[in-house]
């Protein structure tokens, strides 16, 4: 039992440093007779209780940033899940988000597990992000993760946020001029609108040019072509595929009398596209 007398000062200096509750910050200080440094410790403990106690939870709110290095040729997308929509429209939360793609951008981790361990500074302390996001939950009470992390590298690189933080992409071009960064992100507009599976067909899996063969002849023989022109007809439905849902084969949205592939050309001879990354919330 506390021996140490908890003025509404001392609750207020802890509620501002964590943002937690006026009442959970009182029981902290209770609880760790007045030590701040420890009762910003059982806040803590406290959330990583309330976060376990919610992994079961779905978390298909949030927000997905965009950013790209101050060089232009590295490119981070991050989706920050909670589990409604008011705490996704929350300034403190997309702050949160915006503060995890920064520091993707600068320490650059290789996977989703790495971005998790780096450090960030949250109300005056260092945490992991893996910790920041149980802090949150804690004060917020929802579930609070990272789901998704993508990089793009590439001589030019442009990131683009479509729909109030729903939806991000990274065009990577194969060189920096001239018109590059207007383009880049009219050919992401493009692939927030078209979403297409691949760059160009040598892109395309395997797997999926199969299954497209496979749907094409089944609807052919089902229309009752001669069995020996199912084979021709289907490689024309192929071919179809491709003109919609390759990137750069894609008749291009603010001109349709081009391709993106030929867009790209009438800005730089030979401009093109070298990877892409989409990622839409939830999905």
């Amino acid at each position: 039992m506390s021996t140490v007398q908890i003025t509404a000062s001392d609750v207020n200096k802890l509620r501002q440093q964590t943002g937690a509750g006026m009442m959970d910050c009182k029981k902290a200080l209770t609880e760790t007779n007045g030590d701040f440094e420890a009762a910003i410790d059982f806040l803590r403990k406290k959330g990583a209780k309330v976060a376990a106690s919610r992994q079961d939870r779905e978390s298909n709110e949030g927000v997905v940033i965009a950013r790209t290095s101050a060089d232009g040729k590295r490119g981070v997308i991050i989706e920050l899940n909670c589990e409604t929509d008011f705490v996704a429209k929350n300034a403190d939360f997309v702050a949160f988000a915006n503060a995890i793609a920064n520091e993707a951008v600068e320490q650059n981790p290789k996977s989703l597990e790495e971005l998790n361990q780096l450090s960030i500074d949250i109300e005056n302390s260092r945490l992991t992000i893996a910790e920041a996001c149980i802090d949150k939950t804690g004060k917020i009470g929802e579930k609070i993760g990272v789901s998704k992390y993508e990089v793009v590298e590439g001589d030019k690189v442009i990131a683009y946020i479509h729909g109030n933080f729903r939806l991000g992409v990274l065009v990577g071009l194969n060189k920096d001029v001239a018109g590059a960064d207007e383009a880049g992100r009219d050919v992401a507009m493009q692939i927030a609108a078209m979403n297409p599976v691949a760059i160009d067909k040598d892109g395309v899996d395997s797997s999926v040019i199969e299954r497209e063969l496979e749907i094409a002849k089944d609807v052919i023989r089902a229309e009752g072509k001669p069995e020996e022109m199912v084979e021709k007809i289907a490689a024309g439905k192929l071919n179809k595929f491709y003109k919609d849902s390759t990137l750069l084969n894609q008749e291009f949205v603010k001109d349709s009398s081009k391709n993106v592939s030929q867009f790209l050309d009438t800005v730089d001879k030979g401009l093109t596209v070298t990877a892409f990354k989409r990622v839409a919330l939830g999905a």
